[in-house]
């Protein structure tokens, strides 16, 4: 049991189950997010509740984000009595998905201030944060991830030490995410193929995830959130497109072509302005579905 005491802004559908982790593994916290509701649950269990995020890191040396946009990240770390200005914090663990460019700029500003920052996007969804089944990427000081960082990390999942610079965890985060979208574009298109020539989906799906073109829609998304009909994945449309749109920009500014992931973020614009920012991701099934005029269900 450590009894240090841990700064947490953020507290949505990750950052609760990974707040809930940290109070198992001993840890107290000390948190704040905009919303009362996503805070009440932890404050039961003892958590602190800060009113704004300077107040975070004026309590503790140690605070982790996780937040849904690069702009509240900057704007948190950075901005008018942020955690820059907070007088004693001195490592901040960002957890969100910020893309490298935002990593760095928020790295070097916190930097001025004596404050490291620690680049850790995560991927695995809300039943890897309630798990502690977790990828974590990590990029920073080695220095810095070998001392309080990594016991920290461990307790979200399997960790994987990208180098010292800023942002390298962000380009394997973006990366992941543009292969995961990808894969749910094309096997909906293929599924709703199967479908309208008379195939049962779930003998479709067994077939495909014994062969080669099994991924991890087919493996994980279509079973849980499309064949039942509930599109409850845990991952919004609006960050998913909001991740490949930053992986695309980063290519394009290191000349990298990615004429895939251009249509990859296409599908994602069209399920975003049919369904909503606040529908879930495998809601791009649905946009396969209608076209082809058929539901994939089993």
């Amino acid at each position: 049991m450590t009894g240090e005491t841990l700064g947490f802004i953020g507290i949505g559908r990750m950052g609760g189950p990974m707040c809930s982790r940290l109070l198992d593994a001993g840890y107290s916290l000390c948190i704040y997010d905009r919303d009362p509701n996503a805070t009440a649950p932890l404050a039961a269990r003892g958590a602190k509740v800060a009113t704004w995020a300077g107040e975070v890191g004026a309590a503790t040396e140690t605070v982790l984000l996780s937040l849904p946009t690069p702009d509240i990240v900057r704007t948190v770390a950075l901005g008018e009595g942020g955690l820059a200005e907070s007088g004693r914090a001195r490592t901040v663990i960002d957890l969100s998905t910020t893309g490298p460019g935002v990593a760095s700029v928020v790295a070097a500003g916190l930097a001025t201030h004596g404050i490291t920052y620690v680049d850790a996007p995560v991927s695995g969804g809300i039943a890897g944060a309630k798990g502690g089944t977790l990828a974590v990427m990590v990029s920073c000081p080695k220095a810095v991830y070998a001392g309080n960082v990594e016991p920290i990390l461990k307790i979200f999942g399997k960790q994987f030490y990208t180098g010292e610079k800023p942002g390298l965890a962000q380009t394997a985060k973006l990366v992941n995410n543009l292969l995961a979208a990808a894969a749910l574009v094309i096997s909906s298109e293929g599924m709703a193929m199967g479908v309208k020539a008379g195939l049962d989906p779930k003998i479709l799906l067994d077939i495909i995830n014994v062969s080669s073109g099994r991924n991890s829609a087919t493996q994980d998304k279509f079973p849980r959130s499309v064949l039942p009909g509930t599109f409850d994945f845990g991952f919004a449309t609006a960050l998913s497109y909001k991740d490949v749109r930053l992986c695309l920009d980063e290519a394009e500014a290191m000349g990298v072509p990615m004429i895939m992931g251009s249509v990859v973020r296409q599908i994602l614009a069209l399920t975003q302005a049919k369904y909503g920012p606040n529908s879930d991701f495998t809601s791009i099934a649905r946009l396969s579905e209608e076209w082809a005029g058929v539901e994939i269900r089993g």
